[in-house]
């Protein structure tokens, strides 16, 4: 991103906290007609971005915007101006029916090729290629063979779908909406809390409660990240935030480079799985899917445990094995210091209470933002004065910029998907693939998932891979798993949801192990894969989301206790079993042992409950008691 000179830097600023207040505005108090809400939020911050990220880094000018770069931004504001000045018009209009005029046909090509222009500065170019494939498919689908064919489109159909189809998908569609809205007034929220000094209380909290411990700065670390993820919702973000410091303390007390950076970037991952806000992806869920945004954070709350609890059980074994010291006592905060930030934690029980009465995501998050400044004037240390105020809006402005143009081109993508039928062509391969096997094609979708998450964000991945997989999984879950479709939905989508966030730790490419990889100047790969043995909760939980619903809280208290149990000892063996130490150091015969009875007992779901807890419960018991023995002896 370009470091803007002084007057520029001070009007974009101003730009960004003022667009980000209007939105925390209407989240509290109403918003306008969808089409004028949907037009105001990409007019504020796709024009922006031509300006803040250069078009080519290392040729275009660095400290200032070029005449091409003001080009785009007017380029980029005009489609969305004349949307909202036209807005009845466009509400009124019968989709595929009404012309689609001249004026209508290049505005809609000058919207779609800054979307794709601005997807590749300031996301990724990857989403920009899969949004102009989408786009390709449509023009030359007629051409292709078999499932692939589609009927032939027309430019106008083609730029109408692509943007201006505001009840099925498109730039204007029901996600660029949800972004809009709910999203944008829980990234408010997230940037009030950073602004207030909420991380400095997660990081003392964190040091505080495990700094005293083996590998202190490791855990310090996967909680730190974990909180802060309930902040951002950006796992890139979050190693860059957390990691500066973690990362080269790990590093100085004996973690290997690219070990520091793989556990680093597996929690920060996490934090996107974190209740109460669990990143943008969540509330994309709660769209699609109709499903209470509370009743899905209830529902992923034990996976997210179980994700940490599985990242701080390998991180506590490598320690051990590597004799690896707590962290020094004069550098961790005592809990009279973390108890000074202890009032920031209020506005987060004002969110899940106002979540779990039922109140809307974004009047929840708007009353629990106006609590965080109310709170934040309790002590001089965290009193949040006009200056505060004003950074942490731009700070949710400069987030809101790339996700608005991110969430607008996966529009693109849907609309690309179900016009053409594309979805049903995709989905029936995959479907041949799996050949009937339920186990098979849950492993082809979170394969799919793994792959489309190498060059896109976690939302798009999410979006586009459930569009394609949830069909499937509901039409041959309900006969292997026995269960109505109905009970199939929310399972499925945490399903999906897990693996797009799991592909930004996950090898060959992982943006937030390559970020982690940077700042420890380790080998990515080294690191993603690390990242990716730590995070292997996510994985099991993933599964377990279709299998033992109980992981839900679906089933009785019995029922529950026991999935969480598999789970517990599944992880530690599987970890153990890497680490090669439990109690003691451990051969390859031990080491084998331990890793495929947790295996077994994680992914194994054809035989009973009680007999998956005894395989791993019972591999651990014995290799711990056989080195109990073998050190008294």
């Amino acid at each position: 991103m370009r470091e803007l000179p002084g007057w520029l830097k001070a009007t974009t600023t101003v730009w960004l906290a003022a667009a980000a207040a209007v939105h925390l505005y209407f989240g509290g108090f109403g918003f306008p007609e969808p089409i004028q809400m949907r037009g105001f939020h990409l007019l504020v911050f796709v024009p922006p971005l031509f300006l803040l990220y250069p078009a080519f880094p290392g040729r275009s000018p660095a400290r200032r915007p070029s005449l091409p770069d003001w080009l785009w931004f007017l380029a980029a504001a005009a489609p969305h101006a004349w949307v909202i000045w036209q807005w009845t018009a466009v509400a009124d209009r019968m989709e595929y029916v009404d012309p689609f005029t001249p004026v209508m046909m290049v505005l809609g090509i000058t919207a779609v090729v800054t979307l794709l222009e601005a997807t590749r500065r300031a996301v990724e170019a990857g989403l920009m290629w899969m949004i102009l494939g989408s786009i390709a498919y449509m023009a030359f689908g007629h051409y292709l063979p078999g499932l692939l064919n589609a009927r032939p489109f027309s430019l106008a159909e083609i730029v109408e779908s692509s943007w201006l189809v505001p009840t099925a998908g498109g730039v204007y569609g029901p996600l660029t909406g949800i972004v809009a809205t709910t999203i944008a007034v829980f990234i408010l929220f997230g940037a009030f809390m950073q602004g207030s000094g909420t991380g400095r209380l997660f990081h003392n909290l964190g040091a505080a409660a495990a700094g005293r411990f083996t590998g202190g700065p490791a855990k310090v670390a996967v909680i730190t990240s974990g909180l802060f993820g309930t902040m951002s919702g950006s796992s890139v973000s979050n190693v860059i935030t957390t990691g500066a410091m973690t990362i080269p303390l790990m590093m100085r007390i004996g973690y290997r480079p690219s070990l520091a950076a793989g556990i680093e970037s597996a929690a920060s991952v996490g934090g996107a799985l974190m209740p109460p806000v669990m990143g943008a992806a969540a509330f994309v869920m709660a769209e699609i899917t109709a499903i209470p945004y509370g009743e899905i954070v209830v529902a992923a709350a034990l996976g997210a445990a179980l994700y940490y609890y599985a990242i701080l059980v390998a991180v506590h074994f490598e320690a051990k094995r590597a004799g690896i010291a707590p962290m020094p006592p004069e550098t961790i905060p005592g809990w009279r210091e973390v108890l000074a930030d202890a009032h920031l934690v209020l506005p987060i029980g004002v969110l899940v209470w106002l979540m779990s009465e039922g109140w809307s995501g974004n009047y929840a998050a708007f009353w629990s933002t106006m609590a965080m400044v109310a709170v934040s004037m309790l002590r001089p240390r965290t009193r949040m004065g006009w200056r505060t105020i004003l950074e942490s809006l731009a700070n949710a402005g400069h987030t809101m910029a790339p996700l608005a143009v991110s969430i607008a081109g996966s529009g693109i993508v849907v609309s690309a998907l179900t016009t053409t039928g594309l979805v049903v062509a995709l989905g029936g391969i995959i479907k041949v693939m799996a050949a009937g096997s339920f186990p098979l094609l849950l492993l082809l979708l979170a394969a799919t998932v793994l792959v489309l998450g190498m060059g896109i964000p976690t939302t798009p991945s999410y979006i586009i891979a459930a569009a394609i997989g949830v069909p499937q999984i509901l039409e041959l879950g309900q006969v292997a798993l026995g269960l109505p479709q109905a009970a199939l939905v929310l399972p499925a989508h945490l399903f999906i949801f897990y693996f797009a966030v799991l592909a930004d730790a996950s090898p060959p490419v992982a943006a937030a192990a390559f970020a982690a990889a940077a700042i420890a100047k380790a080998s990515p790969l080294m690191a993603s894969i690390h990242a990716t043995r730590l995070g292997i909760a996510g994985f099991t939980v993933g599964f377990a989301f279709l299998y033992d619903p109980a992981i839900m809280w679906r089933g009785s208290l019995p029922e529950i206790v026991l999935v969480v149990a598999i789970q517990l000892a599944a992880l530690a063996a599987i970890a153990a079993g890497y680490a090669g130490f439990l109690l003691a150091p451990m051969r390859w015969p031990a080491r084998l042992v331990l890793g495929a009875a947790g295996l077994f007992a994680a992914f194994y779901h054809a035989v009973p409950d009680l007999l998956r807890l005894a395989v791993a419960a019972g591999a651990l018991g014995g290799i711990a008691l056989l080195q109990r023995l073998r050190s008294n002896a």
